[in-house]
Parts: C-alpha cells; sequence; structure tokens
C-alpha cells in the first residue's frame, strides 16, 4: 500500500518537475520531449508495475497473518472441546458410581429391615422365655420378683460397700502418706534449726564439804540444826559416810535450791545454829526468789515472747527446778515454743501465738504440787486468770489430748512437745520402770484374739504384732492395729508416740516329688 502511495507520490513529482522542465526546457530542448516523454512514460510504468508488486506482497502477508490467528483460534477451540469432553466423560462415570451406590444402600436398607424385622420378633421370643424362666425361678426359689430384687440389691450394696471402704482406705492411705511426708518434713526442718541443750537432772543436791568434821557441825547438838535445817527448808538432809559431802533430797526443786543456798552460806560463815539457820535460810530464799524472776524473764527474751503477766515470769522461773522424767521443764517449753514457731513459721500461721502457747503450755507445773489436780489443768486455770488468749488456753489444755484442739496452733504445740519429750536423751527412766512399760506393752497386744507373738522394739517406741492368718483378714487387721493403739492411750503413760505395727502372713508350700 505504501509502495503504491510512494509510487504515486513519485509520480506527481516526476509530473510537476516534468511540467516545469517543459517549460523551463521549451525552448531550450523542444527536440528532448519525445525522449523525455518516453522516459517519464517508461518510470511511470515502472513505478506503477513497483506498485502492483508491493500490493500484492501486502496481500498475501496479510493473508498469512489472517490463516495463522484463524488456526490458533481453531486449536484452541479443539482444546477447550477436548477439556469439555473429559469433564462430561468425568460427570457421567461419577453419576453412575452415585447410581451403584445407591442401588447398594437400598438392597442393604431392606437388609436392615428384614434384620430388625428378625430381631424383633426375637426379642418377642426372648421376652416370652424370660417370662417362663422368671415364672420357673420363682417356683424353684419360692421368692417372688420384688423379693429375688431385694436379694440382689442387698448383694449389690454390700459389693459397693466394701469397693468403697477400700477406696477410701486407699484415699486415707494416700493421704497419710502425703501428710506424713510433709509433716516429717517440717519437723525435721524444725529439728535441725532448733538445738537445745538436753539438761538432765535428779532429785537430789551434793554439797561439798571442806572437812569431815562439819558434818558434826551441821548436825549439831542431839541434831538440833539438822532438825531445824530441814523444818525450814522442807528437805531432808542425809549425812552417811560419803566422804566430804551432804546429800540434800527432795521432790521440790525450789526448796531444794533453798537449802543448798543456805548450807553453803553456813558452811562459809562457819556460825552453824537454828538461829542462824533461820537467817540464812531467808537470805537464801530471797536469792532463789530473784533468780527465778530473772530465769523467767531470760525465757521470756529468749523466745521473744512478751507481754506476760509478771506472775507468769515468775512461775515460769519456777520451772527452773522443776524436772519430767530427768528432763528440765524450764528449757523443754523454751524449745517448744522454739519448735512451735519454726513450724508456724513453715505453715505460714501465727509464729508469735505459736511461740507464746509452746512457752506457756506446761506453766501449770510450776504449782502441781501445790494445788490439787493435773498440770494441764491448773495451767488453763492460771492463763485464764490472768487474761491470756483462748487460742493459747486451748493449745495447754489440748497438748496432752484432754480437750480437742481448736486450732492449728494446738495441733502445732502437741508436734512439738512430743518432738522436745522424744529426742535422744531428754528423757530418761529407770530400768525397772522401763522393763515394766516393755512388758506392758507386750501383755496388751497379747490380750487380744488372734495375736500370736507380740514384740517390743525400738525402747518401746514400736510395738509389732504378729497374728494368725486364719482368724484375721486384711480388713480386721486395721481395727486390731486401731483397737491396740487405744488400749494404750488409756492404759499408759508414755513420752513421744507408739507405733503399732501388725504383720500378717499366709504361705502355701508344695513339693514336687
Amino acid at each position: 500500500m505504501w509502495y503504491a502511495i510512494e509510487a504515486v507520490l513519485a509520480l506527481l513529482l516526476i509530473a510537476v518537475a516534468f511540467y516545469f522542465g517543459i517549460q523551463y526546457r521549451k525552448k531550450v530542448a523542444e527536440a528532448q520531449i519525445g525522449q523525455a516523454e518516453t522516459k517519464a512514460r517508461e518510470i511511470v510504468d515502472d513505478a506503477l508495475k513497483t506498485a502492483d508488486a508491493k500490493k500484492r506482497e501486502a496481500l498475501i502477508e496479510a493473508k498469512e497473518e489472517s490463516m495463522k490467528l484463524r488456526n490458533d483460534v481453531d486449536k484452541e477451540i479443539k482444546e477447550r472441546r477436548s477439556e469439555v469432553q473429559k469433564q462430561e466423560k468425568r460427570l457421567v462415570q461419577k453419576e453412575e458410581a452415585l447410581d451403584r451406590k445407591n442401588e447398594q444402600l437400598e438392597r442393604k436398607d431392606n437388609q436392615m429391615n428384614r434384620k430388625l424385622e428378625e430381631i424383633e420378633r426375637k426379642n418377642q421370643e426372648i421376652s416370652q422365655i424370660h417370662e417362663k424362666k422368671i415364672a420357673e425361678l420363682e417356683k424353684i426359689s419360692g421368692l417372688t420378683t420384688e423379693q429375688a430384687k431385694e436379694v440382689l440389691i442387698r448383694s449389690i450394696e454390700d459389693d459397693v460397700k466394701h469397693d468403697v471402704a477400700v477406696m477410701i482406705k486407699e484415699n486415707e492411705t494416700r493421704a497419710k502418706e502425703e501428710s506424713s511426708k510433709k509433716a516429717r518434713e517440717i519437723l525435721t526442718g524444725a529439728i535441725q534449726r532448733c538445738a537445745a541443750d538436753h539438761v538432765a537432772e535428779t532429785t537430789v543436791s551434793v554439797v561439798p564439804l571442806p572437812n569431815d568434821e562439819m558434818k558434826g557441825r551441821i548436825i549439831g547438838r542431839e541434831g538440833r540444826n539438822i532438825r531445824a535445817l530441814e523444818t525450814m527448808t522442807g528437805i531432808d538432809l542425809i549425812i552417811d559416810d560419803t566422804p566430804e559431802a551432804v546429800i540434800l533430797s527432795g521432790f521440790d526443786g525450789v526448796r531444794r535450791e533453798i537449802a543448798r543456798i543456805a548450807l553453803e552460806k553456813l558452811i562459809v560463815d562457819g556460825r552453824i545454829h537454828p538461829a542462824r539457820i533461820e537467817e540464812m535460810v531467808g537470805k537464801a530464799t530471797k536469792e532463789v526468789e530473784t533468780k527465778i524472776r530473772e530465769e523467767g524473764e531470760a525465757a521470756t527474751f529468749d523466745t521473744n515472747v512478751h507481754g506476760l503477766h509478771p506472775e507468769l515470769i515468775r512461775l515460769l522461773g519456777k520451772l527452773r527446778y522443776r524436772t519430767s522424767y530427768g528432763q528440765n521443764v524450764l528449757k523443754h517449753s523454751i524449745e517448744v515454743s522454739h519448735l512451735a514457731g519454726l513450724m508456724a513459721a513453715e505453715l505460714g500461721l501465727d509464729v508469735r501465738v505459736a511461740k507464746r502457747a509452746g512457752l506457756l503450755h506446761d506453766i501449770g507445773k510450776a504449782v502441781d504440787h501445790e494445788m490439787e489436780g493435773s498440770h494441764v489443768m491448773l495451767g488453763a486455770q492460771l492463763l485464764k486468770k490472768y487474761h491470756e488468749s483462748r487460742v493459747v488456753i486451748n493449745a495447754v489444755e489440748a497438748h496432752h489430748g484432754d480437750v480437742e484442739p481448736e486450732s492449728e496452733i494446738a495441733v502445732l504445740v502437741q508436734a512439738a512437745d512430743s518432738v522436745s519429750a522424744a529426742r535422744p536423751g531428754a528423757r530418761r527412766e529407770t530400768l525397772e520402770n522401763y522393763i515394766t512399760r516393755m512388758e506392758k506393752l507386750e501383755s496388751i497386744a497379747n490380750d487380744f484374739k488372734g495375736v500370736e507373738k507380740t514384740f517390743a522394739i525400738q525402747a518401746g517406741r514400736e510395738l509389732r504384732l504378729i497374728v494368725t492368718p486364719e482368724q484375721v483378714n486384711d480388713d480386721e487387721m486395721v481395727i486390731l492395729a486401731r483397737d491396740v493403739a487405744k488400749r494404750i492411750e488409756n492404759e499408759l503413760e508414755y513420752p513421744g508416740q507408739i507405733k503399732v505395727n501388725i504383720i500378717r502372713e499366709t504361705r502355701a508350700v508344695e513339693y514336687a516329688k
């Protein structure tokens, strides 16, 4: 196309040029007009030929491009038709599969209906047979259906009760193990952190003499000096063959201390007669009273327990001269206070109240030899008199189990009291008492039915029983252990606690021949 246009433009340019040339050369080269016209016609012919050739080439290219586009479109159409045919084929296959599944489901549905009808028929047959069997069983057993149900329910109740008992026992055992473990950790920590001295004392005091001649002066003419000293102090003086020593004997520690101080002063002074004895006993009494108050105040400072009534502080000091199973009661009370405070801190309780209750738990022992009643009852009365808190009073009342604990503090004081009393070397008892207690332990256990052998071990802190398997089963062992422990608590007095351990063993032996 462009070639044709270019050719036309060229022709126009040539014609214009030719015209002007003719005009220009009209006069100059009229002779050459014919040649120029011929040449012009040749040029025009060539241009027309070139334009036609270009036109044909352009048309051919356009046709080729159109054919190419048509082929591409046809190819795409074929591909899409092929894909549509495949999808149609898959849909047909799925429809056929669904038809087959529907047929299978219909067959299964028909089969299920037939089976349900058969099951219903069999259920009716079973119901008829069941009714016949029940009638036969009622006839054979002589029980109606309701009576049989009651028997069955009772049997099931017994089984359930047994299962519940086993479950409760397992839970109790697990709870005891966990609580025992935690309690051991707390007690162990408290014991490790509280290192107290153990002061074991006796009921006698020994006063050294400068020489044996002093014995005669202490006795005096016709024994008047020794009688005066014994009357004023309430303590027995034992003057025997022991060289250069006098023994003071008495259960009241305060009186014994007064007698010891007075006798030492008399020995130093050298003037021993009833009037001088009375004077020295008076001075010794004042010294001991001062020392009692100092000991009570020192105990309150040591345990950081403040605000006590002065009379309670004095009574605490008197415990310095009181012993229980050879254990100094004031030292024991201080140790119980520390132990209770440490355990209260571990459990997040009131440390101040715990230490106060621990320090005052044995306050009744300061007056139990002067007034009637147990030291627990007397201690509670004293604390009520001097307006101590209800928690402290209950801890004192409950530390030996006389009343039920009303707070965690009371339980801690019980534990601390047992720990302090059970420390190795804290308390002592005579060999006769020890043997008697061991024999009594074994005899209590032997009184129970089914007990074959009994052994009191670990210095009487554990009682091991071997029972006859045919007479005592596993459930009865638990009841037997509890009964033995209760009887020991009711009939014996002992420091700490006693473990009752029951062993039941059944053996089957056979020989292969």
